[in-house]
C-alpha cells in the first residue's frame, strides 16, 4: 500500500472502515444507521457486541463493548466497587454499568479533530483493546455478579498472569 492509498483510506467514513474490518474477519456486522454500526465477536468467555458511533460534533469515534452479564439491583453496589478497582488499573478506556439494564460495558473514544481521519490500525487497536479488556475482566465480573465475591479478591484473580494450559 502506498502512502497515497493510506491517505485516501484515512478519508473514508470511520463506520465504513469498521465494516471493512468486520468483513475481513468474518464478524457479524450491522449498519445501524448513519454513523452507527454494531459488530459481534466471539470471545473465550462469551460473545461481545461492539457498538460504534461517529460523534460528528466532537469529531470522535466512540465504541461501547457489551456482553451478556447483567448485574441484579442487589449486586450493583459490589459491581460499582469492582468497576472502581478495575478502572484505576486501566491505561485506555474504562468500564461502566448502564443502570437501566444493569449491563456491563467497556467504553472508549478516539478524538480525531484536526486529523485526516482514522486509520485501519487505530480501528484494529480499538477492536483488540475492547475485546482483550473484556476477556481479561469477565471472570472478575462473573465472580462478583454471580459468585457473591468481593471486588478486591475478584480483581486480583483477574490480574494474575497465567502460564501454560490446563
Amino acid at each position: 500500500m502506498t502512502a497515497l492509498d493510506e491517505f485516501e483510506l484515512a478519508l473514508v467514513d470511520p463506520i465504513d472502515l469498521v465494516e471493512h474490518i468486520a468483513t475481513t474477519h468474518d464478524w457479524s456486522f450491522d449498519r445501524r444507521g448513519d454513523g452507527e454500526a454494531a459488530v459481534e465477536i466471539a470471545g473465550g468467555w462469551t460473545d461481545y457486541r461492539l457498538f460504534f458511533s461517529w460523534l460528528d460534533d466532537l469529531c470522535a469515534l466512540h465504541v461501547a463493548c457489551g456482553f451478556e452479564l447483567r448485574a441484579a439491583p442487589g449486586r450493583r453496589s459490589c459491581v460499582n466497587d469492582l468497576l472502581a478497582c478495575i478502572n484505576e488499573k486501566m491505561a485506555v478506556g474504562h468500564f461502566d454499568l448502564w443502570p437501566d439494564e444493569g449491563l456491563l460495558v467497556f467504553r472508549q473514544t478516539i478524538l480525531l479533530r484536526g486529523a485526516a481521519g482514522v486509520s485501519v490500525e487505530q480501528l484494529e487497536d480499538l477492536f483488540e483493546i475492547a475485546v482483550t479488556e473484556c476477556e481479561r475482566f469477565y471472570p472478575a465480573f462473573h465472580q462478583v455478579v454471580w459468585g457473591g465475591k468481593d471486588a478486591s479478591g475478584a480483581v486480583l484473580a483477574a490480574m494474575i498472569d497465567t502460564a501454560g494450559e490446563a
